[in-house]
């Protein structure tokens, strides 16, 4: 894999590596972004922060907010496969949203780039609430990727202020101990605004992505529409659309 172009910003070293049509971001080491045009589909991690989508009836998702832009993609994934009709994204690191937009291709009219610090952006929004968020706020510690905010009480609150009342609201936790060891699970005030939980995984991943919903729903309906999702299907069916689904759900009285 070739670098592309690299540069060491206020003490971060940004690299964007190509190999092939396939383009890679890392940031002091840590691989953020993985793009191909060709091939949208990763077979990674970040196939499982769109997934949740398919939850929801098609054409129903038309705003969604990504919180951690990164080189952006999900955001291709969102356009291609859901076709939502706004996408808002934070991002805290301005070089992100820079290689985001040059070498990402991140530039479409239906996509706001907002630099700023997420936490601050979503106290401060004042629109219409999103039929999505996903929730992929990640920085470095010692190369090794860790949440930039922890995803407590406090945190789901916030985020779910901002979720539509039939909405899915996405986490990427770096295990699936952080996962159970979140604000959903700690506090009843917080699971009793969603009706069903999923723990997605990749098998080849540590990560667990929690798709947290206000409306019911199994997995059995999310393997269903993918297999008749235009373009997703021929790739479930070959195993290049890879992941494991679990229900979960706190206890609540």
């Amino acid at each position: 894999m070739a670098t592309l172009w690299q540069q060491k910003i206020k003490g971060t070293h940004y690299e964007v590596r190509v190999a092939g049509n396939s383009r890679r971001l890392y940031s002091d080491g840590v691989f953020h972004s993985q793009y191909n045009p060709l091939r949208l589909i990763t077979g990674t991690l970040w196939d499982l922060l769109m997934l949740p989508a398919f939850f929801h009836v098609p054409g129903t998702i038309k705003r969604v907010l990504v919180l951690g832009l990164g080189g952006g993609t999900v955001v291709h994934q969102l356009l291609h496969f859901v076709r939502p009709a706004h996408i808002a994204c934070v991002e805290l690191d301005p070089v992100h949203i820079t290689i985001a937009r040059r070498f990402f291709g991140i530039t479409q009219r239906n996509v706001e780039l907002h630099r700023a610090d997420a936490k601050l952006w979503l106290e401060s929004y004042q629109g219409p609430g999103f039929d999505m968020i996903i929730d992929d706020l990640f920085g470095e510690q010692q190369g090794q990727p860790v949440r930039a905010i922890q995803a407590n009480a406090m945190w789901f609150r916030l985020l779910a202020r901002h979720l539509a009342p039939m909405g899915t609201l996405v986490v990427n936790f770096v295990s699936r101990h952080e996962m159970h060891q979140s604000g959903y699970f700690s506090a009843k005030s917080v699971a009793r605004q969603f009706e069903a939980v999923f723990q997605l995984t990749d098998p080849c991943c540590d990560n667990a992505i929690g798709a947290f919903l206000r409306q019911g729903a199994t997995s059995r309906i999310l393997r269903e529409r993918l297999k008749t999702a235009p373009g997703l299907g021929t790739v479930l069916k070959n195993g290049k659309l890879r992941y494991r689904i679990r229900f979960t759900k706190a206890k609540v009285k």
